[in-house]
């Protein structure tokens, strides 16, 4: 390696330690270093778009790579809905270069349909950096939401019709997704609030990108971000939506041990196929849904979740004893008997 180099590899080295030493920034690295104990990685990607949440997370997690050898790969999807978003992608690229940062700027030719732009781009964002993990062997992809972003995905699932379970489940700072590379999405900054990634950014970087679609309320989200901050004037603080969301969570996993013991009490598993007994169909209905849905994502070749609706619709054609004897869903077959449901795989 040339002197140059050398030197400006160092000063880099430099940059890091030495905010590091900041007592503010120290604390929150320590904090984050606690959320990752439980796992082990010798990759991890950082979905990146410029803004206060993704930089600060950057930042702590250069800081991790370096004390722990492992390899951080940063990528940013340029969604071009904005004729703004490539310049600003450059951006951020060649100014993450100067702190010795590699990204790698993920493109798509597909166009992302007007209706509901927000969530079919972040959709499109998704796909393409779980292609790019692929590539690149990659099993950890993480994000920078943080404690802020649970209060508006609680309420904008409470407003979609959620169940008990999708109003909760973005409360995981670990989300196991079943995908051909089986992706782990990490979110260390679920317990960071929105002011301490600020305070990061601010003593390290200094510099970031306002995304404008963030102040637009033509977006549920925005509207959403108004509406919490109405709540909070009125009372609902974060104590109480923290609490709120504990008492969620225990319930949550009642539910789940329920459905466990129902797979493990009326579930018998063969090679090529599965027997359920009639008795797995006599528990409340939350446990028979969730069972039957563990059941598929374990045993079909789909490795999605299979539709709300689809799955109501099976339960009730197993409960109704209808004429139809067979059924077909999500790459399986199942058939009635008197007292048992056989699943089968389509060939």
């Amino acid at each position: 390696m040339k002197k140059r180099n050398l030197n400006a590899k160092k000063i880099t080295l430099n940059f890091y330690k030495d905010n590091l030493k900041k007592a503010q920034v120290n604390k929150l690295y320590k904090k984050l270093k606690k959320n990752l104990n439980a796992l082990k990685f010798e990759k991890i990607c950082l979905m990146v778009s410029g803004g206060p949440d993704s930089l600060a997370l950057l930042f702590l997690l250069k800081c991790y790579s370096i004390e722990k050898r492992i390899e951080l790969f940063c990528f940013l999807v340029d969604h071009k809905i904005r004729k703004e978003s490539s310049f600003e992608a450059n951006q951020v690229k060649n100014f993450l270069k100067k702190y010795h940062i590699k990204c790698k700027i993920l493109k798509s030719e597909k166009m992302i349909k007007s209706s509901n732009l927000q969530s079919n781009a972040r959709i499109l964002r998704y796909n393409l950096v779980f292609e790019e993990c692929k590539k690149q062997k990659i099993k950890y992809v993480f994000t920078g939401h943080h404690h802020d972003d649970l209060y508006e995905n609680f309420f904008i699932r409470l407003i979609r019709g959620s169940g008990l379970k999708g109003l909760i489940s973005f409360n995981k700072i670990i989300t196991k997704i079943e995908t051909n590379n089986n992706i782990t999405i990490v979110r260390p900054l679920l317990n960071f609030t929105k002011k301490q990634l600020l305070t990061i950014v601010n003593e390290t970087f200094t510099k970031y990108i306002n995304d404008p679609s963030n102040y637009n309320q033509t977006f549920l989200r925005s509207k959403i971000r108004n509406l919490i901050e109405f709540m909070k004037k009125e009372g609902f603080d974060s104590k109480k939506f923290d609490e709120t969301l504990s008492n969620l969570t225990s319930s949550n996993c009642t539910i789940d041990f329920y459905t466990d013991k129902n797979l493990k009490d009326n579930v018998k598993y063969y090679k090529n196929f599965v027997l359920v007994n009639n008795s797995f169909f006599h528990h409340p209905f939350e446990v028979v849904f969730r069972a039957l849905g563990n059941l598929l994502i374990s045993f079909s070749k789909n490795k999605n979740y299979v539709r709300g609706k689809k799955l109501k619709d099976l339960i009730n054609w197993v409960k109704l004893r209808s004429n139809s004897k067979k059924m077909t869903l999500s790459g399986c077959i199942f058939e009635k008997t008197s007292n048992t449901l056989i699943i089968s795989r389509e060939k």
